[in-house]
């Protein structure tokens, strides 16, 4: 099988050194199967070694090959839909479990980079811009919901406040979260990969699960060997393609663009970010921003529903960069790149069983960092049978997107489009 290597971007570039780990060429035992060695399929197999389970984990390409390694690199706290929007949809208990668990995701990044040491440029604090009067409001609804669960770390910022901590006359205020933050998103994925490996995991790469032997003890075959477990963790998100075809149906890969400019300096980045927070706005298709470890300024944004690579990512996301600092308009761009995170109708992630063996988490809806870490544990708890909070994502309704995989992504398009255009009216 051809040797996958990682896309083109500034985090391959600047990558902490990894070993290639083998592929799968035999038969092999394990109690627990893992699909996707992404964020979600590492957080599960790092929390159940940690509980005695024996983990064999199967990654189509390389580790965090995926959204975990490309992604904005931004620990941003709840869910692509708030808990306002659970406490809606389901009953008080099952929201008030959801809602604690909100802020978990953003704490298990922190313990495990200090737990294993991970080298992955971990700073604290993010901001959520408010471009209208209107997103402000419902930044102080917000900030007041967080605060109902517990999370008390937030600062609401007028506009003298948020000059002060980006240089951006975009804005009309903000609301800080110190509990968020950003990481070097593919160094975190290699430093938990490590982490796997020191406690007696097994990762094996070049390895594609290809099709699951489903049963009292399911089989997972790739193209040079097999697994037979005990149980199976589905985690490859939106580069899972049609292995589970239930799974596929009722979820829709999309792209996100970045780019990365050329070093800028000490003086330059600092007067963009002078407390080297990340940004992210308030526009229902959000641009986010922040500095990398060697002052460079990865920004990204926009959306392509059904996760066409764009022919020109630079085209798209330069003019988005130059809107918020106009003197950046000089500046190189030395990577540009994108990459696929799952969508879901609800815009909430789906998790579940399929049969007594098969468990499975996706659809972040693009909040993917700080929850794929909670997914792991939660996912780890239910194959020990501790299934409370498990239940509580399972229970969440999940629909089928509109007209099938055929139509899903004129649809979602359209509404998108609908959103932006309301976005650049204020509305």
């Amino acid at each position: 099988m051809a040797n996958t290597p990682y896309p083109q971007s500034y985090y391959a570039a600047s990558a902490n050194a990894a070993p290639a780990r083998p592929l799968l060429q035999d038969d092999v035992e394990t109690d627990v199967c893992v699909i996707g060695a992404g964020y979600t399929g590492l957080s599960s197999a790092l929390f159940l070694l940690e509980n005695g389970f024996k983990v064999t984990v199967l990654e189509t390409a390389r580790v965090g090959f995926g959204a975990s390694g490309r992604n904005g690199g931004q620990i941003v706290n709840s869910y692509s839909r708030d808990i306002d929007v659970i406490e809606r949809s389901v009953g008080p208990k099952q929201a008030q479990l959801l809602g604690q668990m909100a802020f978990e995701g953003g704490r298990i990044i922190r313990e495990r980079v200090a737990k294993y040491q991970i080298q992955c440029d971990l700073k604290d604090g993010g901001v959520f811009a408010a471009i209208t009067s209107k997103q402000m409001g419902h930044l102080e609804s917000q900030k007041r919901l967080w605060e109902r669960y517990g999370h008390t770390q937030l600062e609401l910022l007028d506009q003298r406040r948020i000059r002060e901590v980006v240089a951006c006359d975009l804005y009309q205020g903000g609301m800080l979260d110190m509990s968020g933050g950003h990481i070097h998103p593919l160094n975190l994925a290699l430093g938990e990969a490590a982490a796997v490996e020191s406690l007696g995991g097994v990762i094996y790469e070049q390895s594609p699960a290809v099709r699951i032997e489903r049963g009292a003890n399911p089989v997972i075959h790739t193209p040079q060997g097999k697994v037979r477990a005990k149980f199976v963790i589905v985690a490859g998100n939106a580069y899972l393609g049609n292995l589970v075809p239930e799974l596929a149906a009722k979820s829709m890969p999309c792209g996100t663009q970045v780019i990365t400019t050329e070093p800028l300096g000490d003086e330059l980045a600092k007067s963009l970010l002078p407390q080297d927070y990340c940004v992210e706005d308030c526009n229902y298709l959000l641009d986010y921003y922040r500095l990398s470890a060697d002052k460079r300024l990865i920004f990204g944004g926009g959306v392509v529903y059904g996760a066409r690579d764009p022919a020109n990512i630079e085209a798209i996301i330069r003019p988005k960069m130059l809107k918020a600092f106009p003197q950046l308009k000089d500046v190189k761009i030395d990577y540009a790149w994108t990459g696929n995170f799952l969508l879901t109708l609800s815009r909430l992630p789906q998790v579940g069983r399929l049969g007594d063996n098969i468990y499975y988490s996706q659809g972040c809806s693009g909040h993917g960092v700080t929850y794929t870490h909670l997914a792991g544990k939660v996912l780890a708890e239910a194959l020990r049978g501790q299934a409370e909070r498990f239940d509580a994502f399972a229970e969440l309704p999940h629909y089928p997107f509109p007209g099938g995989q055929l139509l899903r992504t004129p649809f979602t398009a359209m509404g998108a489009w609908y959103y932006s255009l309301r976005d650049k009216l204020g509305f």
